[in-house]
């Protein structure tokens, strides 16, 4: 008596439907990070400091 073998890991359907789904990801958040923005404020407060400081001079 033959029996049909049993695939634990499922059908070739199944595996496909799994296969062709998109990875699933966290989502980000829109907007600007918040390094580029600390970035950003002390590249402005550095050349402030050096015009206050030029102007002292």
């Amino acid at each position: 008596m033959s029996q049909t073998p049993n695939d634990p890991a499922g059908t070739t359907h199944q595996f496909q439907n799994f296969a062709g789904q998109a990875p699933q990801q966290p989502a980000k958040a829109p907007g600007m990070n918040k390094g580029l923005i600390f970035g950003i404020v002390a590249v402005v407060a550095v050349i402030a400091i050096a015009a206050i400081a030029f102007m002292l001079m």
